[in-house]
This record gives structure tokens, sequence and C-alpha cells, in this order.
């Protein structure tokens, strides 16, 4: 909205024609929801202090954890509003893809706060059911799949890195591939969310890799030079990864050991989706297995430790999952660990940029 009424005036003062360059609203749409999240956030906490809404801590999960009961959560909602606020400001309103990824950041969140209301005002133990959240993850998932499918701008075939010439076509199986990936990326955060900014570290870096990938795949030349898939009006979401990356940032504020908040699944869920939905967008599908290592790590661990638990009679892999319980029970300090996964996720971004070149 900002950005049409400001490059409105361009025709008047030549000035304002910098409002149509997508690298000066993606730095603007980042200091925005930057500012947003630092002035609002002690306010939410208050609130939340308010209203009791502090985290509720399993009893068989680390010891340690139990000092983090009460402390205020939901503050995802303090995220997706800044998110949406500098995205409405500073992206154009007129790109479908943006609407799109909005819609489904939004549709996640609400799962999102529907499980922690129901846990933490509701004291429902263990707040929406898996069968009834992973059902409306499939649903809310299903309208991006579709839109894309049938959108004839967008092409289904895959691309995959360091292979510059195969780009198998998916045709229908792009749908069932885009539903894996926005409910996968979506778990997958959500699970890594168990210590205090190991989750919006990793996420703000993996949307800061995504700005500039975004950005590449809009542009025709640079996406020719790179030879990598053109994807028209994908530059946009520069701008939505910009608000995410400011919006992080700012969160990680408050959210640094020790936390004065945590994010909740209506922050976890809603940034998992979104990160999906940009890497599914602009055709970084496997890509995203690279940029988004630590959140696939962290579900893998999981997944193994229910398998080898249910198929050993009880025997397990790790001493806890996800992962970086296993490392706080081997006596891992958390701060530790938190930016030692912060520098693998900073490693993982390089190596994913690195695959631009290696074709």
């Amino acid at each position: 909205m900002l950005y049409a009424l400001l490059y409105a005036l361009h025709d008047q003062i030549s000035f304002f024609n910098v409002f149509r360059y997508i690298t000066l609203r993606t730095i603007y749409a980042t200091l925005t929801a930057l500012f947003i999240t630092f002035l609002l956030g002690s306010y939410v906490i208050r609130l939340l202090i308010r209203y009791q809404i502090g985290q509720y801590i399993r009893e068989e999960g680390p010891q340690s954890h139990f000092s983090k009961k009460g402390t205020p959560t939901m503050g995802g909602i303090l995220i997706l509003f800044a998110v949406f606020v500098s995205t409405l400001c500073w992206a154009d309103l007129t790109n479908t893809y943006i609407w799109l990824v909005l819609l489904v950041t939004l549709s996640f969140g609400v799962i999102g706060f529907l499980d922690d209301y129901l846990m933490l005002i509701q004291k429902r133990n263990k707040g929406l059911s898996a069968k009834a959240k992973f059902s409306l993850q499939i649903l809310f998932a299903l309208v991006p799949a579709v839109v894309l499918y049938f959108n004839f701008r967008y092409n289904t075939r895959l691309s995959i890195p360091f292979f510059k010439t195969v780009t198998p076509d998916l045709s229908w199986g792009y749908i069932l591939l885009t539903l894996f990936i926005i409910v996968g990326t979506s778990n997958a955060v959500n699970l890594t969310d168990g210590l205090d900014g190991l989750a919006i570290g990793p996420a703000t870096i993996a949307f800061g890799t995504f700005l500039l990938l975004a950005y590449l795949s809009g542009h025709v030349k640079i996406a020719n030079y790179l030879q990598i898939p053109f994807v028209p009006g994908s530059g946009e979401l520069a701008v939505f990864c910009g608000a995410m990356v400011g919006a992080g940032m700012g969160f990680l504020w408050f959210n640094s050991y020790p936390a004065q908040m945590f994010m909740g699944d209506v922050g976890s869920l809603s940034l998992g989706a979104a990160l999906g939905t940009v890497a599914v967008i602009t055709k970084n599908e496997i890509l995203l297995i690279i940029v988004g290592g630590i959140f696939l790590i962290e579900a893998l661990s999981v997944i193994f430790q229910v398998g080898y638990f249910k198929m050993t009679g009880g025997k397990r892999i790790f001493r806890m999952a996800p992962l970086h319980h296993h490392f706080e029970l081997k006596g891992w300090p958390e701060p530790k660990i938190i930016v030692r996964f912060w520098i693998i996720a900073v490693i993982l971004s390089l190596l994913s940029l690195s695959t631009l070149k290696l074709r």
C-alpha cells in the first residue's frame, strides 16, 4: 500500500521512481518489520503475562526446561503481525505470489494458534489432535499446490541443483510434491523450536538465503546467466523474505537465551509453511534440503528415533529426540547448542548459494 502511494508520485517527482526497485523495497520491508517487533515486543510480553499465556513443559523433557515453565509464549503472533504489515506496505500487491504466500502463512498460523490456544488457555495437554492438525495442514497446503499447478505462467518441472539440463516434468505429481514440502517444512521447523532462539535463528538465515534466490529467479537476465529457472513475478517474494528476516531478528532480541518469550506453534508452523511455499514458487524445491538442513536433521532425528524404538522394542538411537535434546542430555550448555546450530545454518546457506555456479 505504501509502495503504491509513493510510486504513484513518480510522474510528479522523479525521486519516487526509486520505489519501483525490489532491492530498495526489500530493505525497507526488513527495517519496517524489525522496528515493529522492537517497538511492540515488550508490550506483547506484558500482554501474554497478563493473560497468563505461559509455556507448558512436558514432564518427559529435559530437567533443565522446568525453569522455563510459565515463560510467555504465542509470541509468533508478533512475528506474523510485523511480516504482514511490512509486506503489505512495501510489496506489489498486484503480484499473485505475494498473496499466495501470505495466505499460506496466515492459514498455518491459524492452525498453530488453535493448537496453542487449546493447550495453553483451554488447558488441553496435547492441544489439537495429531490427526486434526495434519488434516488442516494438508487442506491449507492444497491451495497453493493447486493454484501453482493451474497457473499458466508456472511450470511443473523440478529444478535439480548441479544439473542444469535435468528438469523432469512432474505434471500432476507436482501437487503432491508441493503438499509434502509445505507440510513437511512446517512440522520440521515446529520440531526445531525447542530451545531459546534455536528455530528463529536458522529460519532467519534461511529466509535471508531465499531473499536472494527469489530475486535471482525473478530477474530474467540474471536467471538466464546463472542458468536457473526464471519464474516471472517471483522476485517480489524478496520483499516478503526481507520482512521475515526483519521480524526474525527483532523477535530474536526477546527470544535469545534466556528467552523472554517463545513463538509457540502459531509462529513455528507458519514460518515453516512460508519457507516451504517460497522454495516451491522460486523453483528451489530440492535446494531447500540444503538451506533448511537444520530443520531436516531435527525432523529426521524424530522419525528415526520413533521408528527404531518401535522396531527394537524400546531401544533408542539418541538419548532424546529431537536432536537438540540429545546434546542437552550429553551435558552441552544450551547456548552452545544454539550457537553451533546457527553456525551450521550459515554454512548450509553458503553451500546452497554455491550451487548457483556449480551447474
